[in-house]
């Protein structure tokens, strides 16, 4: 049977088209290709554009008029809603505020009181670290015989039983990109009566996420790697509208009130997911977010999720191909897989240095994983094909074997 190559040309040829739109709007370093945006995003125009005119024009001339005539104090809200189409989450049920950290002890804290005959918080080793640090906190703190319970990912499914009072995951491994199933594994916790709680700081912007028809009952997130936010962004936090109005976060503050400028010495919680609000939003930061996040209106997913697959999987064969001292760390299945791609080397940290140097920027894990991330906004297969000529071109002259890239930095 001959195959009909019109169609997947003319596919290809239209995810072309809407990528190279997308590039053009991030101002990207001449001669810099970037495979970290799965750690911080590259600035796009917009968001250059957005904070000058906030400094100018709203905090400038404004002044403090600015939280009302220039709508700084319906930023969060604003945001979420935006974050929410990302994530496949129902308007009004994300907010966008705080750290990624600081969302999880609220919505671990609600969680723990939605089941407080409960007393186990499970999770597993490929969880990013800070998160397992924030529950051992919150249940120090807690002091009700509460326990959190590590085991490996693919032990998460087996250890679900009626002791568990939330299960507790990141998506995709910060290491590996190995991906959990959001679907399957929180419909097995709603099973045995466990509530969820989904990190997806290396999801939202990176694949399609369904929190909705997931049935996840919270979720929080970074927004300064696939969607670009700048250092340090506004994280966003979810939940399930079926729970706002009962969920209960032990950190409360003005933001989170009922009604901020009535000043009340009590607290009442705002409707909804407003009640996880707490402090005054960071608005330059969020206005760089807000516009950072206008490149992926009348994007659809299905098509990033494509082409960073097709992106990573070039790069995979290419560099088992020049580079047979790499192993590769990440699951070989790119849909067991986000949009990141690492390899074992035992001198990674040395040779990443290296890479960096020559213009191919990713970075390194502990204790010798090279990582490489795979953003089709601003993308090109052509990129990725020049990325692994320059690795090669490391390993093959053993230019990490230099003693300037041995010495490590306090951020790898």
């Amino acid at each position: 049977m001959r195959m009909d190559t019109s169609s997947s040309h003319s596919a290809a040829e239209r995810l072309d088209a809407v990528f190279a739109a997308t590039r053009s709007r991030f101002d990207l370093p001449e001669g810099v290709i970037y495979l970290d945006g799965n750690s911080l995003g590259p600035l796009t125009h917009d968001a250059r554009m957005r904070v000058a005119d906030e400094l100018d024009n709203q905090w400038g001339a404004r002044l403090i008029k600015g939280w009302n005539e220039s709508g700084w104090i319906d930023l969060p809200h604003i945001v979420g809603n935006r974050i929410a189409a990302l994530v496949g989450a129902a308007p009004g049920s994300v907010v966008a505020c705080d750290s990624t950290s600081v969302n999880l002890f609220k919505v671990l804290s609600a969680a723990l009181q939605m089941r407080p005959e409960r007393r186990v918080v499970l999770s597993d080793r490929g969880n990013f670290p800070s998160d397992l640090y924030v529950a051992q906190g919150l249940l120090g703190g807690v002091e009700r015989g509460h326990e959190l319970k590590v085991v490996e990912p693919e032990e998460v499914a087996e250890a679900l039983d009626e002791n568990v009072a939330v299960l507790m995951l990141t998506q995709v491994d910060y290491r590996t990109g190995r991906l959990h199933d959001m679907a399957d594994l929180t419909r097995r916790a709603r099973a045995v009566g466990a509530a969820t709680v989904w990190d997806l700081a290396h999801s939202a912007g990176a694949l399609p996420v369904h929190l909705e028809e997931a049935e996840a009952d919270f979720a929080v997130g970074c927004s300064y790697k696939y969607l670009n936010g700048g250092p340090g962004a506004p994280a966003f936090v979810y939940v399930r509208p079926e729970h706002a109005e009962h969920a209960h976060p032990f950190l409360a503050g003005w933001m989170g009130h009922e009604t901020p400028f009535a000043f009340d010495p009590g607290y009442r919680a705002a409707p909804g997911v407003g009640r996880m609000l707490v402090g005054t939003p960071p608005v330059l930061a969020m206005t760089a977010l807000d516009a950072a996040l206008e490149v992926w209106e009348g994007l659809d997913l299905a098509d990033v999720r494509a082409r960073s697959i097709e992106l990573s999987e070039t790069f995979v064969a290419e560099v088992e191909a020049r580079c047979p001292e790499l192993v590769l760390a990440s699951p070989r299945d790119p849909l067991a897989r986000g949009s990141q791609v690492s390899f074992r080397f035992e001198h990674g940290y040395a040779a990443m240095q290296a890479l960096i140097e020559r213009g191919v920027i990713g970075d390194f894990r502990t204790p010798d994983l090279m990582r490489f991330g795979f953003a089709p906004l601003y993308l090109s297969l052509d990129d990725v094909l020049r990325a692994a000529e320059e690795l090669e071109t490391v390993l093959r002259d053993r230019l990490w074997d230099d003693p300037r890239f041995a010495a490590r930095l306090k951020v790898t």
